[in-house]
């Protein structure tokens, strides 16, 4: 099973990445690890990716592309592979299909952006511990106060209001055309287009996403 898994900053894309992967038995690939594990590898790709980060660039297309061929060709990926947050762009998701690297299905999990604003802004996070609270649906017993410890809470730039939302306007401007793109393809080429309502409860959201992929 090869599937893409899309959906904004917060709508829960990790959680469900982890129940598809273990369900198909397939590993979880995202940019980031490839990147590190050829630069790490020592790669002739990742030797390039590495040159460019260095010198504070953009790691172009072609080499991302490249790297993504390499790893969808290990031997864990026999039975398939689930892509996070790849392809991020218009651009990307052409080569992939340019490329031959064909998916059996994109799973949207849409949360409207207030919902996700409101979900992220409320987290409150014990960074020793790494235990996480929300201010309206999982408080703390005392309010900015660990359960455990009773040391402060802090809030996450990640998760303020603003960066949220500018987190938001780049995935819409970037990211929200491969909807379009992947929903209207047709031919050999066409996966299967599954969009779930992600304000469901996780398991809800889990049992429709796992039954549209036949698990």
């Amino acid at each position: 099973m090869k599937v893409l898994l899309l959906g904004a900053p917060g709508a829960g894309k990790g959680t469900q990445a982890q129940f598809i992967a273990a369900a198909f038995g397939i590993p979880q690939i995202s940019t980031g690890d490839m990147l590190r594990a050829a630069i790490k590898a020592g790669t002739p790709l990742g030797l390039e990716a590495k040159k460019i980060i260095d010198e504070g660039g953009l790691v172009r297309d072609d080499i991302i592309i490249g790297m993504v061929k390499e790893r969808i060709a290990q031997a864990d990926c026999a039975n398939g592979f689930l892509f996070d947050g790849f392809p991020r762009t218009l651009a990307q998701a052409e080569a992939m299909v340019e490329a031959g690297v064909d998916l059996d299905a994109v799973v949207e999990i849409d949360v409207p952006d207030s919902v996700i604003v409101d979900r992220m802004s409320g987290r409150r996070v014990h960074l020793a511990s790494g235990r996480t609270y929300h201010v309206s649906y999982n408080p703390p017993k005392v309010a900015g106060k660990d359960d455990v410890t009773g040391e402060d809470l802090i809030q996450r730039d990640d998760d303020k209001e603003e960066t949220v939302k500018k987190r938001l306007a780049v995935y819409h401007e970037q990211t929200e055309v491969l909807v379009g793109f992947y929903s209207k393809l047709t031919g050999e080429h066409a996966p299967k287009y599954i969009k779930v309502d992600g304000t469901q409860a996780v398991d809800t959201v889990k049992a429709e996403v796992l039954a549209a992929l036949g698990k």
